[in-house]
């Protein structure tokens, strides 16, 4: 069935009925629910190409992904937030244009964007500290939704986080009651907004127990599994070794679990750890009722969905004051984290 069909059955004009399947504020209600209703009934999905030429839209959200020497942005984490995003795009009528741009290039892109018209809005990804891509934003004017927040930086912005400092204070706190003084942090990379936050919940805790921080048991990088393999069997390698890990991604973990298991210590007696936990859909920490790793759960999936029904609110009012979103987490205690020993 095509809009010329749907409106002869209606008994509307395909103009009427245009507007009420794209949204526009002068038909009424009743109106729009009747051809809402029938264009489901018919299956009728609105073609792509004539709904851009109706609203003056390009129909498409932008994701500009940085090709980066030191973090690398394409990763499981991202694949779940992009698949929560394009539950809401399908539906709301949107397609995706995925873009791979060089950390230099960036700038010169968002700016070719914003002239060719070929995105409505953007979703910014992996805030860094003192981002200068949230000021040339506002200033060329193009609707966007932060995915994170990103400290140091004055602009007045739209984004969806998770209190990574809650998260993490809370994870380290919970060691600290069950008994553990000597606590490492296995952290992402620091100029990452999130990882800058989440070793100040970790510090934030240390400090209101009275306990120092070690520089020896903290480390800094992407968050492979690789990486908290080599961090962990460092840590625990050294005459003086932590009796308990905070780390900032389930991914991570596992290179951890690896590295204790290595070294012939059992998970959770010898060595507890707790982890930040994304709730991918492909890579589950268990169930609520039976958690593998004690973590601090929050969904990525989730916040792509928030982020996406944000971004296109402010395609359809750009004048709208920024808004701002926590996506909340849950914190699950399971095997991998015990009474330190003597307590």
């Amino acid at each position: 069935m095509n809009l010329k069909q749907l409106s002869e059955q209606l008994g509307l004009s395909q103009t009427t009925v245009s507007r009420a399947l794209n949204g526009y504020p002068e038909v009424s209600e009743k109106t729009r629910e009747k051809v809402m209703k029938a264009a489901r009934e018919a299956n009728y999905q609105p073609n792509t190409r004539a709904r851009s030429l109706a609203t003056g839209r390009a129909m498409a959200i932008g994701h500009v992904i940085p090709i980066s020497t030191q973090h690398e942005m394409v990763n499981p984490i991202f694949g779940d937030f992009v698949a929560g995003a394009g539950e809401v795009y399908s539906a709301k009528g949107y397609d995706m244009l995925l873009s791979l741009v060089p950390d230099s290039d960036e700038e010169a892109f968002y700016r070719d964007l914003r002239i060719k018209g070929n995105v409505d809005g953007i979703v910014v990804h992996g805030p860094r500290m003192a981002d200068d891509r949230i000021a040339l934003l506002n200033k060329l004017g193009l609707p966007f939704v932060v995915h994170g927040r990103a400290s140091e930086v004055d602009e007045s912005y739209s984004y969806v986080d998770v209190s990574n400092v809650g998260a993490m204070h809370e994870a380290t706190t919970h060691l600290i009651d069950l008994g553990h003084r000597r606590i490492g942090l296995i952290n992402g990379l620091e100029n990452m907004d999130f990882a800058h936050r989440r070793r100040a919940g970790f510090l934030k805790a240390l400090q209101a127990a009275g306990i120092t921080a070690n520089p020896d048991w903290m480390a800094s990088e992407e968050m492979t599994e690789a990486y908290g393999f080599d961090a962990a069997n460092r840590m625990l390698s050294g005459d003086a070794q932590p009796s308990a890990l905070v780390v900032a991604s389930m991914i991570t973990a596992l290179g951890v679990r690896r590295a204790i298991e290595a070294q012939g210590k059992v998970l959770g007696r010898d060595v507890s750890v707790v982890t930040f936990d994304d709730d991918l859909s492909y890579l589950r920490n268990g169930s609520d009722a039976e958690p593998v790793f004690t973590a601090a759960r929050s969904s990525v999936r989730e916040a792509g969905r928030r982020v996406a029904d944000i971004l296109i609110s402010r395609i359809d009012d750009p004048f709208a004051p920024p808004r701002t979103e926590l996506v909340p987490y849950r914190f699950l205690v399971g095997p991998t984290t015990g009474p330190a020993a003597g307590t």
